[in-house]
């Protein structure tokens, strides 16, 4: 082997037992008395699907974060060459990991194989089109820190027009209050709560953490062993919906799911999404409905539920005009 290749490796390999050493150290901190937040390792779980740029981007800002991170990008057999570009800026740092999962498992699949792989106390479910600033993560950690009830955290994800999200604060989406929001009539919750749809309406005095039913799946933090007890996400769903699945779940776990207003962080609305309209307006309208059999006491009325089904679907087709202008105007 010629030397400069031999002292490559050599330099690869101490890097590497280094950062083991300190996930070891961290786990080991899990068990022991509480540490402050920069002593903790967070895993920060990342699932690709052709996401082009923005999981370079993404991969950049979350290892340029003021705590100790390790990323694992899980990978739906992405064929736009993306994950190679990781691999060849990344691939000698042990704190980036590539799982190739060979096919596109969905969301939450590809989110559970990465939380398997991973190593800290605490799990960070990042969409790659989502741009976290230094000092993110951190002022995450601390609001996850200072409630032990916590067992969910999002935080405040606004677009590229600075606008915060509709889906940032949320409640379960049961039939009425689907059906508030897709009438308009949840315009008027403000002054008529019984119009309450399943997004909250904008606050400019909401508290810097505020408990809600769900936060937005582009962005959660949650401690690795709540992940664990509630048994990740439910892989019935392929894409939409699982998020607001697991903040279910944790809830009737008897924990708590918050958002944290005061962390702002950037998403791009993804690369794939816009590549692909018919494949994910799809697969959402499924994981509508499976949320709706699973969750609300609705479907327990077979006709309601029949007009449900339908509507879904009816509502998928009236929307192809719009997907096929999606796909023109690429």
């Amino acid at each position: 082997m010629p030397p400069s290749r031999a002292k490559s490796c050599s330099a690869r390999s101490d890097a590497a037992g280094r950062f083991v050493r300190k996930v070891e150290n961290a786990a080991n901190s899990a068990s022991t008395e509480p540490q402050s937040t920069s002593a903790r390792l967070t895993s920060v779980v990342i699932v690709a699907a052709d996401s082009g740029d923005d999981v370079m981007s993404c991969v950049e800002h979350a290892l340029g974060s003021s705590m100790t991170v390790e990323v694992i990008i899980s990978d739906n057999a992405s064929s736009d060459g993306s994950i190679e570009k990781v691999a060849a800026r990344w691939g000698g740092d042990a704190r980036v990991r590539i799982l190739r999962n060979g096919s596109n498992l969905g969301f939450g699949a590809g989110c559970n194989r990465g939380v398997r792989g991973a190593h800290g106390d605490a799990v960070l479910l990042l969409n790659p089109d989502c741009t976290l600033e230094a000092d993110s993560l951190a002022r995450l950690r601390a609001h996850l820190a200072s409630d032990s009830t916590l067992g969910l955290l999002g935080a405040r994800i606004v677009g590229a027009d600075g606008r915060d999200e509709p889906a940032n604060r949320r409640r379960d989406p049961t039939f009425k209050r689907a059906l508030m929001q897709m009438s308009g009539l949840a315009r008027f919750e403000p002054r008529w709560p019984a119009f309450a749809g399943g997004n909250m309406p904008p606050s400019s005095n909401a508290p810097a953490l505020e408990r809600v039913e769900a936060v937005s799946g582009a962005l959660m933090l949650l401690p690795r062993h709540v992940f664990e007890q509630v048994g990740g996400f439910d892989e019935g769903y392929f894409l939409h919906c699982e998020d607001l699945d697991l903040c279910r779940r944790v809830r009737d776990a008897g924990l708590q799911v918050a958002c944290a207003n005061d962390v702002r962080v950037l998403h791009g609305k993804g690369t794939s999404s816009r590549r692909r309209p018919f494949f994910v307006a799809r697969h959402k309208h499924r994981g509508m409905w499976r949320w709706f059999v699973k969750f609300d006491p609705a479907a327990h009325n077979l006709l309601l539920r029949a007009l449900v089904g339908a509507g879904l679907w009816l509502h998928f087709l009236l929307m192809a005009p719009r997907y096929i202008w999606t796909l023109l105007r690429r």
